[in-house]
């Protein structure tokens, strides 16, 4: 990071035993930290991240809540296996267009109900190889990104505390701050939204500790 133009005018008019500390903070303040030099606390914390997400959600209970059943569950899944729904992603009523969603039609619809938005995955065993391989590719991703921006902000030898808020930060926004639009857009119960978020502060709060940890 260059001085601004305050410090560098500080520098000016100060005495020259000030001068001289600027200009070397300024020297030092551009040397940044390469994302390769970075390898190790990218990985190690993409591994805490999985080991905890899974401690979470295997043995603490707040995220059993988040989906409910539905009354009848039974009755209600014969019915839906007679239509043999594709896996995908499904609204109903599901309008035709934006003219068609203030039709009477579609407005008696949405009066009747039941108005869901829904998710149908494969039938079969269930099988969590892939997605987890995903959330460690994805924690993987999260961590190269606090990578770039810690090492483009800090140099060699940072503060512990400035390279946990830089990589914290960017790691917070990686995990968690999307989230919030399931909620605002799709009605995801806040609730279990908010519990997400919480998660995500705890995955960025040991990324951050491990690249404090870590820095060269």
């Amino acid at each position: 990071m260059d001085l601004t133009r305050v410090q560098q005018r500080r520098c000016l008019i100060f005495s020259w035993s000030y001068v001289e500390p600027c200009l070397s903070f300024q020297k030092q303040s551009n040397i940044m930290v390469s994302i390769t030099s970075l390898w190790l606390p990218i990985l190690l914390s993409a591994v805490i991240v999985f080991v905890v997400s899974s401690i979470i959600h295997m043995f603490l209970n707040y995220h059993r809540s988040d989906y409910k059943a539905v009354p009848q569950e039974e009755e209600v899944m014969t019915s839906l296996r007679a239509f043999d729904i594709a896996p995908g992603d499904y609204i109903m009523p599901c309008p035709k267009d934006a003219k068609d969603m203030r039709s009477e039609e579609y407005m008696e619809k949405r009066k009747q109900g039941p108005v869901a938005i829904l998710t149908v995955v494969p039938s079969g065993i269930p099988s969590m190889t892939g997605q987890l391989i995903q959330w460690f590719i994805y924690s993987v991703v999260v961590s190269v990104f606090a990578a770039y921006i810690a090492g483009r902000a800090l140099g060699p030898e940072a503060h512990y505390l400035e390279v946990f808020r830089f990589a914290g930060t960017t790691a917070f926004l990686g995990y968690s701050l999307a989230l919030l639009q399931n909620s605002i857009w799709f009605s995801k119960n806040w609730t279990a939204t908010l519990k997400s978020v919480f998660d995500g502060l705890i995955y960025a709060l040991l990324t951050a500790g491990t690249f404090g940890w870590l820095w060269p």
